[in-house]
Parts: structure tokens; sequence; C-alpha cells
């Protein structure tokens, strides 16, 4: 038995088996049958019909062949299967079915003319004869034999139907022996029906439905006049209305589109007549026409007269008066020729309704009014053709015309559209967002499918189009002025911080594991669904990235479009890591982008547009690589690593700008960007071999910067690029002071670069006496505030620089200490002291206020178009002049100055007295007071996001240096409350990547017992006094307020480390912001920070390890507390009766309720927490106030609470909990109570009254410790039927007593008397009856004290033992309500006054 090939055989081997499987002769494994295609078995009669071969028929052919010589036989072999029958010749059968053309032409008959009767032609007055055309043929109707003959057959047929006619009375009358082949006519519509045979007389000559056809001899003719003559003396013998019921029987029996056919053909008919007739001539006494018009009498044509015309529309106008000799106009198509006709006039909008929205050429909204000239080509379109301009649904319609500068002119409106849509042009003008319905309609898919068109003019309107979508205006020019700032290579993704639910639980995974993974359900999702939620993610599931590849490599587009993909590419880079990897990785991108738009050589380029960028440097193709390197370490490495990119890059820094034979603009954007990528290669620690090999270069640029600067006016491009070298001098220095890092424990990006920086602290110690010129030349712009506003980044760039560099030189192990002290003391005399006493400095600190994102939150409001799949900086047309980013911010420079002051009060103690002063600055007071007045917090937008995060810094800044001079100084000049209190704000608003910043807030500023001056200053005695006033008596002096304080106070590093324990942000993201914000660039691994879903830490952080406590003890299967709970209970406690004492504002986030609800938590930890003394104590103090008069109304149980998904249900747990371990503890009791106010949701009474009775056994609070006053509970009256059956019921049963339960009992008391003394008239019957029966029950009860009470009550008085006064005697009105009541009630309980 032969085997099977196996893998590695070759033909050889293949041929070698199949020669032995000859020779052995075996069966095969398989054997092939061919299927036949003709039915031998069917009958000879039925073979046409069942055979499905292509063959040729011809009609009326005589059955019999002539005696001609067939064709060649053929033989052919019986298909398996089909066995052919024993009794025939397969020879004759094969020649039977033979359809070949020889055996067609062989049947070939000549037709018998004998019987057709021959006419002369018609005499005509004209030379020749006159000449038919088409559009007479396509006036009659087609026959179901016209479409297999000729258009001339067909003329003649009709001819010589018109020829045969016999006139009468002036009439053309048709001939009752036609022709074969003549026309037929279409029966009369149902309406002509109607109006011809009611009483009147017919001269019928010809059937218009039976024609005769198929018929082949003149019998069979005048058989269908007979039928015809028949019918017509049946419909002359029957009456009208006889006729009108067969004529609604037929209806009602035939098919609807039957009927409709028949009418429509009969219409036709009456209009061939009069268009028949109008072409005669008038000379002529007869003219041949194409079709037979129903002749009828007068009497007929009178009662069609007398029927109403169906409205028609108006006759159409046309400019010019077509002629059948023009080409393609023998038919005049009246519908096709309504776009010659003049535009009708514009309609003028009367009302408010809405209108669809058209746009010109350029992307403008046209107004609805607006009358515009036809020749600028804005009406061809069908709707509303009066109004100037395009609909969208009309550019999409015409994106997929057939005509390539349609769909180019198509996506260019649209692509104008979206950038005036971005920029707010359209304003409040439109009703919703142009983006949203453009995405939802699938143009993100309609651009992707542009892209794969084959002409080039489309693919450019496409690319066009795409980053119109994608590229924000203004959002680039903002990312790269800030790239000088503090910190400001650093930015968030650009991608959507609504992520779904299944990435929800990722937060604490490296962001490069999910760059190199991706889920089973993102891959099996598709592209729309990806777009819906982000739509970068889902361009980039349709294989973008391979096709712009293809664009750039194969077609090589114009400039413009190479701009235009790089400007995409660069958007896409920005939107993740993952994004940037897969443009890294796409094959041969990167490698198309360096070869062809970074050459290291390249021909001369002048001033003026160019026809081609390919070979030709691009400073948009470095600003690409720049943002890919800034996605992370690896990246970076890789960029430097391939491409001989070093080399690349000394070629673009090592000459000057004016020297790179490139357009001035062009060459410096390059040099800028040039730096930038350095710069970015640098923070992480790497490309230090470059500084030895161009050094010299570096510092002939330093030094020619002073002469740059004193240029006026100075140049917007040039400064950027002075401003990145700057940068880059920072991050080189930074490196010079990096340490090898200690472990690998952290990301897997952080441990790329293990080797040590190649840059020495020597190789940068000599760049200060370069850089110091620079900040004097440019402090000199510091009062023109119009120079001071064109230097951009450069005086912020010198000032980071040198805080970097003291930095550095501290860390210097063999350096002497004494040398950088002196030198920072010669710094503060010369540089820093005059600057702060400028008047021009405080001028940037008064506008901090102005400029600030928290007290102007409009300035960072989202753009109109902003879309929650499209992330964008909404900076369109430019920032306001008065905002972080804006031209005046004073945000850059002075937080770049609050770094290098911080820097060296770290360095230097000394220098704490001479630079405290700046905390003290009126501007920076303004500020900081509007930062923490209360008021809702910021929105958090992709733009807020940014901004807000520079001016955090600034604050962080200032608590900082604010931290450091506190201790030193003996009476603090500054206010250390404010500080407190914007310390206490800041951190509970700082954005992800600010790790480092929340922890040294939490262990430097928020703790800190110098930033709480009311210690000291009478505090405590003041809350006793305080507390005294309100509540009216002092009570325990070991109990009060103020002492709580006090040991609060000296509590606070245990309260501290209770905190950093359970506030502190997790430890793989703490050690990145650490690396980031220390300067440690080894250890960093991206400067691309989290994506900013919230702040850091929710707004009730301070009730956060009371939370994690309950939740720790709730998943305890043994319901034992956690260890030391007591002690995190009192810290948490302690600290927020601190915050509520002296900083209110901090806590003005947490709802009254949310408090309330984290109060209840301390007692459901465990049965034994809320008996400690210390927690009692605690518990008593801030529920005293939560029930101030100012605080009780904003308590609000009904509205949802964060962290809580239902009140009611953590109350019945409440209930529970109280029932089972409460053993009447008051203090519980009063948390019981307090949601049991009138004003509250019914549902917690009915809950307790329902479900929980027995609490009312343990709840013995008395009235004069209730926290809230008693009318709280008892006013306005009780309206559920349903809860005072609960209350009678509990009374009357005896479960609610006044010893055991005396709040509820005065509670109950007061709605029952209220309720069956009501007598409102507006009360339904089911209230009234409810309502007298309880009257009667109480009246009969037999406990004389409940019934006293009930009938006696008269108001609440929390001083009386009951709680309530009693009316000595009743009143009348109540008298004579019971007096109501039936005898034998009364008779039966006494009535007693």
């Amino acid at each position: 038995m032969l085997s099977r090939p196996k893998p590695g055989e070759s033909e050889v081997d293949l041929l070698r088996f199949q020669s032995q499987f000859l020779k052995a002769g075996a069966a095969p494994a398989v054997q092939l049958v061919r299927g036949s295609r003709r039915r031998g078995d069917a009958h000879p009669e039925q073979l046409p019909l069942r055979d499905r071969r292509d063959v040729v028929t011809l009609h009326n052919l005589p059955d019999l062949p002539p005696a001609l010589v067939p064709a060649p036989a053929k033989r052919a072999r019986a298909s398996p299967g089909h066995p052919l029958p024993e009794d025939e010749d397969p020879e004759e059968r094969l020649s039977r079915h033979d359809q070949h053309i020889t055996a067609v032409l062989s049947k070939i008959i000549e037709r018998d003319t004998s019987s057709v009767a021959v006419t002369l032609p018609v005499p005509s007055g004209v030379a020749f004869p006159p000449v038919f055309h088409r559009s007479q043929e396509r006036q009659q109707g087609k026959s179901a034999a016209s479409g297999k003959r000729s258009i001339f057959a067909q003329e003649i047929a009709a001819r010589r139907v018109t020829e045969n006619r016999i006139p009468a009375a002036g009439e053309v009358v048709p001939s009752l022996d036609p022709p074969e082949g003549a026309v037929p006519s279409e029966p009369p519509s149902s309406r002509d029906k109607g109006s011809q045979f009611p009483g009147d007389s017919h001269d019928f000559h010809r059937s218009n439905l039976v024609t005769g056809k198929g018929l082949r001899s003149q019998a069979a003719e005048q058989e269908v006049q007979t039928i015809h003559e028949e019918n017509v003396a049946r419909l002359q013998a029957m009456d009208p209305e006889e006729i009108l019921k067969e004529q609604q029987q037929l209806l009602a029996q035939l098919d609807p589109s039957l009927v409709a056919f028949l009418r429509s053909h009969g219409n036709a008919l009456e209009q061939a007549g009069p268009k028949a007739a109008k072409e005669q001539s008038p000379g002529s006494p007869t003219v041949p026409v194409t079709k037979e018009e129903p002749i009828m009498s007068t009497s007929a044509s009178e009662s069609r007269k007398e029927d109403k015309p169906e409205p028609r529309a108006p006759a159409l106008k046309l400019p010019m008066t077509p002629h059948k000799e023009w080409l393609h106009m023998d038919t005049v198509e009246l519908e096709k020729l309504h776009w010659t006709q003049d535009l009708p006039p514009l309609r003028r909008q009367q009302t408010q309704e809405r209108m669809q929205a058209r746009f010109s050429l350029q992307g403008e909204l046209l107004a609805p009014d607006v009358d515009l000239p036809t020749h600028l080509g804005l009406h061809h379109h069908g709707e509303e053709a009066e109004r100037a301009g395009y609909s969208l649904q009309e550019l999409f319609h015409l994106t997929r015309s057939q005509v390539s500068q349609q769909r180019a002119l198509a996506l260019h409106v649209l692509s104008q559209i979206i950038g005036r849509a971005q920029a707010g042009e359209f304003g409040d003008r439109l009703v919703g967002s142009i983006l949203r319905l453009l995405l939802d309609a699938g143009f993100l898919f309609l651009l992707r499918f542009s892209l794969d068109d084959r002409v080039d003019g489309v693919i450019a309107a496409a690319v066009r189009a795409l980053r119109a979508l994608l590229v924000a205006p203004g959002d680039e020019e903002l990312l790269d002025s800030a790239f000088s700032w503090y910190h400001g290579a650093s930015v968030f993704p650009l991608m959507p911080s609504q992520e779904d639910k299944e990435e929800e639980g990722e937060e604490e995974e490296p962001t490069t594991e999910k760059a190199k993974k991706k889920t089973p359900e993102e891959e099996s999702r598709p592209p729309p669904d990806l777009a819906r939620h982000d739509v970068i993610k889902g361009l980039l599931a349709t294989n973008l990235l391979p096709r712009l590849r293809y664009v750039l490599e194969v077609t090589c587009p114009g400039p413009s479009v190479v701009l235009d993909i790089l400007a995409v590419l660069t958007r896409v880079a920005r939107h993740s890591l993952e994004s940037a990897m897969r443009v890294l990785e796409c094959p041969r991108l990167i490698d198309t982008i360096v070869q062809e738009f970074l050459p290291t050589s390249w021909s001369p380029m002048g001033v003026g547009p160019t026809s081609s960028l390919y070979k030709v440097p691009c400073a948009a193709a470095m600003k690409l690589l720049r943002v890919l390197a800034s996605a992370g370490r690896n990246i970076a490495a890789r960029l430097l690593s391939s491409l001989d990119f070093r080399s690349r890059l000394c070629r673009f820094i090592a000459e000057a700008p004016q020297e790179l034979a490139l357009p001035p603009e062009e060459a410096e954007m390059l040099s800028t960007e040039a730096l930038r990528l350095w710069a970015v290669v640098a923070s992480y620690g790497q490309g230090g071999d470059l500084y030895r090999e161009l050094y010299p270069v570096l510092m002939r640029a330093l030094q020619t910067l002073p002469s740059e600067l004193s240029t006026h006016p100075p140049r917007p491009l040039s400064m950027q690029r002075m401003a990145s070298l700057l940068t880059l001098l920072t991050q080189l220095t930074l490196a010079a002071s990096s340490t090898h890092p200690e472990s690998t424990s952290g990301p897997a990006e952080a441990c790329v670069s293990a080797i040590p920086s190649s840059v020495t602290w020597t190789q940068v110690s000599g760049l200060q006496p370069l850089v110091e010129p620079c900040l004097k030349q440019a402090l000199k712009c510091l009062p023109r505030p119009d120079v001071w506003t064109a230097l951009g980044p450069v005086p912020s760039a010198c000032l980071l620089f040198l805080s970097a560099y003291y930095q550095a030189w501290s860390r210097q192990a063999n350096s002497c200490p004494e040398d950088w002290l002196q030198d920072m003391e010669r710094l503060l005399d010369e540089l820093l002291l005059p600057l702060l006493n400028q008047p021009s400095l405080g001028r940037l600190w008064d506008s901090l206020r102005l400029c600030s994102a928290l007290c102007n939150p409009l300035s960072c409001a989202p753009a109109p178009e902003a879309l929650p799949s499209l992330v964008s900086l909404g900076c369109a047309g430019g920032c306001p002049p008065h905002s972080v980013a804006g031209s005046a911010s004073p945000f850059p420079f002075l937080t770049a100055l609050l770094s290098l002051l911080n820097t060296l009060v770290r360095i230097h103690r000394g220098l704490c007295g001479q630079l405290a002063a700046v905390l003290t600055t009126p501007g920076l007071q303004n500020y900081f007071l509007q930062c923490v007045a209360p008021g809702p917090a910021p929105q958090l937008t992709p733009c807020s996001a940014w901004a807000l995060r520079h001016e955090y810094h600034l604050q962080y800044l200032v608590l900082s240096l604010a931290q450091k001079v506190a201790p030193l100084q003996p009476e603090p000049a500054a206010n250390p409350a404010l500080h407190h209190a914007l310390a206490l704000a800041l951190l509970s608003r700082l954005l992800p990547g600010s790790e480092h910043l929340a922890q040294e807030l939490l262990l430097s500023s928020v703790f800190r017992l110098e930033f709480l001056p009311e210690n000291a200053s009478g505090g405590p005695e003041a809350a006793d006094f305080s507390d005294g006033l309100s509540l009216g008596n002092s009570g325990d002096p070991q109990y009060r307020r103020g002492a709580l304080l006090v040991q609060a106070c000296q509590d606070l590093p245990s309260i501290r480390s209770c905190y950093l324990a359970h506030c502190s942000p997790a430890r793989g993201s703490l050690l990145t912001s650490q690396a980031l914000y220390r300067g440690e660039l080894l250890q960093v691994s991206s400067l691309l920070l989290p994506v900013p879903r919230e702040p850091l830490l929710p707004t009730d952080w301070p009730f956060q390890p009371l939370i994690h406590l309950y939740h720790q003890a709730s998943d305890t299967p043994s319901g034992l507390p956690a260890a030391d709970s007591v002690g995190i209970a009192t810290r948490v406690l302690q600290w927020v009766l601190l915050l509520e004492s002296w900083r209110p504002e901090a806590l003005g986030a947490v709802p009254p309720a949310a408090r309330l609800a984290r109060l209840m938590c301390v007692f459901l930890v465990d049965s034994e927490l809320f008996r400690e003394t210390p927690v009692q104590r605690l518990v008593a103090a801030l529920l005293v106030r939560l029930c101030q008069p100012q605080v009780l109304p904003s308590l609000n149980l009904d509205c949802p609470l964060p962290g809580l998904t239902s009140f009611p249900d953590l109350y019945a747990s409440f209930l529970d909990h109280f029932e089972a371990v409460s053993f009447g503890d008051h203090l519980f009791g009063a948390l019981v109570l307090l949601p049991l106010q009138r004003r509250f949701n019914v549902t917690l009474r009915l809950a307790l009254f329902g479900e929980h009775v027995g609490v009312l056994r343990a709840l013995g609070l008395p009235l004069t410790q209730l926290p809230v006053p008693l009318e709280c509970y008892t006013e306005p009256a009780e309206d559920s039927l349903a809860l005072l059956q609960l209350y009678f019921r509990a009374l009357v049963t005896g479960v609610l007593r006044p010893h055991w339960c005396p709040v509820l009992y005065t509670v109950v008391v007061a709605h029952v008397n209220s309720f069956i003394f009501s007598q409102d008239p507006k009360s339904s019957d089911e209230v009234k009856a409810a309502r007298r029966s309880m009257l009667q029950k109480t009246w009969l009860l037999a406990d004389e004290g409940l019934r006293q009470h009930l009938l006696h009550y008269k108001l609440p008085n929390s001083s009386l033992p009951e709680g309530f006064e009693l009316y000595s005697q009743l009143p009348r009105l109540r008298q004579q309500y019971l007096q109501t009541l039936p005898t034998e009630v009364l008779q039966n309980g006494g009535f007693k006054t």
C-alpha cells in the first residue's frame, strides 16, 4: 500500500509514486464522476422546455424540416447514470436535439403570401415620402412580441395598419383586417368605460384587447371580429347599471396590477390620437398614424367633457423650444427638463421652524434667505432648488459619484465644514453637533474608503478631510508652546477617558503591558463599534497605517498631502502608547518617512512653494518622531539605534538654521524639532554621547543667545528654538546627576536602560555662566509687557535650567558644599532679590486670578464640537490671552521661579528668611482665597485637565516653599491657615500623574501643626464657647469639643500615619511619578501621563480609612474587626472633627447626608467599636455639628449620595444592627432617630414601624438628649395612611410605650391625634373611613392613659415628662366631632370630657 506524500518531498518523488501506482494496477481510492447536463429520459416533446443549454430558438418555424442535407452526424458516449434506450439510435437522438446554426438554417421555409391582400401605396402631396422618426415608435405601446422585432419592422406594420383603414364620416377608421404583426391596441380605462357605455349608442370598429396574435389564417381575423361584435352587442343590450355592476365585479376579481397595466395603456391610447393628428400636414387629405384612436359618438364626447378633469401640474415653461431635429431631442421628456426652468422665487421664512442647513463650496453656512446668483454653482440640487448651497446629505451623495472631480469636491467641502465647525464659526446657528452627525452617518469610514481610491485628487481630498476631522486646530500649537514649561513635555494622552467596563479593572497594569496585548473582545469588535467609543481605535482597525504608508511610498503625493499625512500620524501617536507602537511597527512606514523627508543631503530650497517634499527635510517628520519618542523609553531607544538616526540628528543640529539651505521658517522649525527630539531622548537618560560630539555647536549657540534676545521685535520661531535648546541643556544636566536604578521591580520600561548616563558633571558644569546672561537679558524686558510676551518660554527655560543645575550640583559627592552655597547666595543677591522687588513682578502675581482655570472655568470650557470619542484640547482659534496658556499668562514664568526658589531653599536653609516675602504677595493671597472659596469642583475636560495640571504645579510649589519656611519663622508673615486650606483643596484635586505631589502633601503640608494656627490662638476655647451658646449647657469639660481638638492636634503624627497607610497612591504609579518629578531620568518610563478620568483622591477622602475599615469588616467571614480598628476609627474621627471645626470648606464637597452615612459606618463595623469612649465622644461631637441649625436644612437623604447606592438599604441594615447589639445605647439611638424626621422619605419610617418594630423596645433616648428640635418630627401632619395605621397599631398593641421610646411615642401620639380630628373636605372616602374607624377605636380603648393622650393632645413640649401638653377639657370642636359617632359607641365608651 502506497503512503501519502510527506512534507519535503519534491515533484520527482510524486512522479515516482505515480509510476509505482500504475504498475501495481490497484483500484483508485477516488472515482471521478462527470454529471450529465442533459436529461436523456425526458419526453422528446418536453426536451426544449427542460434543456438547460444556451440554445437558439426561432419562432414561427414549421414542425417538419425540409428535405435538405442535414449537418454532419455527431457521436457521443452515454453519460453514467443516464443510459440510452436500446431501441434508439444515439446519432438520431443527437440530430433531433441538435440546435447548431447549420441545422437551424436548414429549417428555413419561404413564407406563403398567397392569401395576403396587395395594397397600393397611399398618394402623398410631397415630393419625397415623409421620414418617420424613432419618437413615433416610442409613442406607441409595445406589444408582447415587439421586443423581438426590429424598429423598422414595427414601423412598417404600423404603417400598413394605417393604410388599411377605411375612412368614414371624415374620420380615420382602423382596418378590420390588420396585417400580421400589427401593434395591438390597449383596452379603454375603467373611467372611459363608465362614461361611454351607459345610455348611449356606440360604434366600435375594433377590439383594443383581442388582436388575434398567433393565428395564421384570414379566418382567424374574422373570428376576432366576430368575437368583438358579440361583445359590443352584449354591451349595448345591457343597462348602464348592469354595466357598472359587471365592471365592479371585474375590478374586484382581477389583479390590481393587471388593472393598473390596462388603464395605463388606455391612457396612452388616448394621448396617441391627438399627437398623431397634430403631426398631419394641413394640405394632405390623410396622414398615416401610428396608433388608433377610440372612435366615440358626439354624446360620448359630450359626456367626457362634462367629467371634471383631474388636477394636473401647470404647463412647463422652458427657456427654449426644443426641436426634434436636435440630437437626442426626438422625444421631449418634460420631467427631465425641469432643471432648465427659472428657479422658483425664494421663500421667506415666516415661522421659527427649523430648516435644512446648506453650505457653500468653502464650507460657509448660508442663511436660509440668502439670494445668490446661479453662476456660483450652488443650485445643482433637487430639493429646495431655490435655495443656494448643499446639504450634508447631498454632499454625502456626491462623494459616491462616478466622476472623480465630484468626489474630490464633496470631500473638500466636507473638510471645510469640519474645520469651520471646530473653529466655532457656526455657534448656536445649528441644532446639534455637525461632527457627531457626520460620525453617526459613517463619515469616518467614507474617508477610509476614499483613501482607497485610484484618483490622486480624491486621495488628497480624503487626507485633507481626515486631518480636519482628527487634528483640532490649535492643539499642536498649544502643546508645542508649553514644551519648555515646568514638566511641559509630559502630557496626557489624547484618548477618551470613558473606557469600556472591561478596561476599568486594568488601571494597575503597567501601560507597556497594555500596549503589547489586546483583549479578545477588542480584537473581535468591528471597527464601527470601536469608532463609536474611540475614533482613533476605529481607524486603526481599518488598516489606516498601511494605506498611508502606501500613499507616501508609492503615489508620492504633493507637499500638502504629505503634511496632512504627517499631521494625522502625529495625532495618532498622541493617542496612546499602543497607537504609537503601531505607528512605529507599521512595515516600512517610519523607514519611508525618515529616508524621504529627513535626508542628510538635499538640493537647496528657495523661498516660496515647492512642488515636492521628497528628499527634502521636513519639520513635521521630525515632530512625528519626537511625539513617538515621548510615548516611551523603548521607542526612543529604537529610534536612536535604527536608520542611522544619530547622524541625521547631528546633521540638523550641527548647522545653524540659516545655513540649512531651506526656507527660513522651515529651517527654524526643523532645528527646533531636532532639539526637542534630543531633549525627549535625554529625558530618559539616553543620547548622552551626542553631547560630546555636538558640544562646540551647543556652546556656540549659547553664546549667541543674549544677542538674539536683544533684537527687537523678538521672532517667535527663534524664541521657541532658544527655549528648546535650554530645555535640552536642562535634561542633560539632570542626566549628569542621575544615579543607577536601585532595583528592577518597577515597570519594564524603566529597566531598559540600566546603563548610567554618559554625561558627567564636568561636561555640564560650565553651562551656568552662559545661561545667566540670557536670563539677565530676558529680565530686562519684564517692565515692557509687549516685549515680555514676545519672549515666550525663554525666561522660564532659563530659570528651570538653573534649578536643575543647582540640584545636580548638590548631588555631586566630590564637590564642596561651600562652593554651591556661596554661588546660591551670589545668585540671590545679584539676580533674584532685585527681581522679587520689581513692581513688574507684582503685576504677574496680580494676573494669576485673571488667568486661572479654577477661578475662570469658562476659559477651559469644552468646544462646541467636542466629542467624547475624539479628544481635543479645544484650542480652536487660539487660547484667550487671559488663560493658563494665553499670551498674558504668568503661570509659566512664576512656576519656574518658584521651582528655582524651592531648590535653593531645600539646599540652603539660610535663604528662607529672604525668600519668605514671596508668600505675602497680595496678588498671590487673593488668588489663593478664590481657589479655596466654596464652589463646585472644576469640570474635568481634556483642556481643563491640561490647564489645571500646570496650575496645580504652581500651587504645590508655593505650599512646598511655605512648609520649608514655616519652621524657621517665629512669627509667620504669611497666612498659614490659608495655606492649609489650599493644601486640603489641592489634595482632593490632583490628577493622575501627580501621585508624588499628593504623597508630599500628605507628608509635609496637610498634617503640619504650623498650618493650624487655631491651636495656639484660642481655637479650642472658641469652640467650647460656641457650643455653650448653641447648646445652652457646658457639660463635662472632658467631653467638650475644645478638649477633643487639643487632643487631635497632639495626635497629628498618628493621624498622618493612618492616612498615609490608606490614602497613598498605588506603589507603581507613585514610583513613576517620583522619578519624573525628582529628575531620576534612568527610571522614567514614559512622558505620557495616565488618562485623567478622575482626581487621584475622592472628595470624601477624610473618611477613606473608615470606609476601608467598614468594607474590611464586611468582607471578614467571622465578622471580627480588623487590627487596631479602634485606633483607625479614632484617628479618622479626630481629623474629621478638626476639619469640621476649623476647615469646614474642606468638607464642603461632601454633603451632610454623606457625612451621616459615614458616621453610621462606625456602628456597622462590629458590635463593640461604638462603645469605646474616644469613639463615643468624637461621634457625639460630630453629630452635634451635623445637627446645627445652619447645617440641618441641607441634610437631604433623598438625593443620590456619592459612594452609596441606596440610603434606605443602609438604614435597614443600620436598624438590624441596632436591634442586635445596641442594648439601648443613646448615641446609637440618636443616629437611628435622625433620619425619621417628617421631611424625609416615608420609606424610612415605614421600615422602622413595619419591619423593625422591635427597635422601639430599645430606643430609649430621652427627649432632652434629642439633637434636633421635636417639631422636626411632629410637623407637618403625617399624610401616609399606611404609616398612620402602623402608628395606631403600635400604640394599641403596646409595642410603643412612653417609658420605652419617649421620642417616638410623642411623635406618634401627635400624628394620630391630628389625623383622627382632621376634617379636611378634600380627603378621599378611604381616608375618611379610616379616620372614622380609628376615632371609634380610640374612643373604645381600654387603656385610659393612652385614650386620654390621643384625645386630649395639645402641643409637643420636650421639657415635660410626657413630651407634650394636654387639654384639661376637650375643645368645643372636638366635642362636636365626637358627637357624630354612633350612639352605641358613645355609650360603650362612656362620653367624658
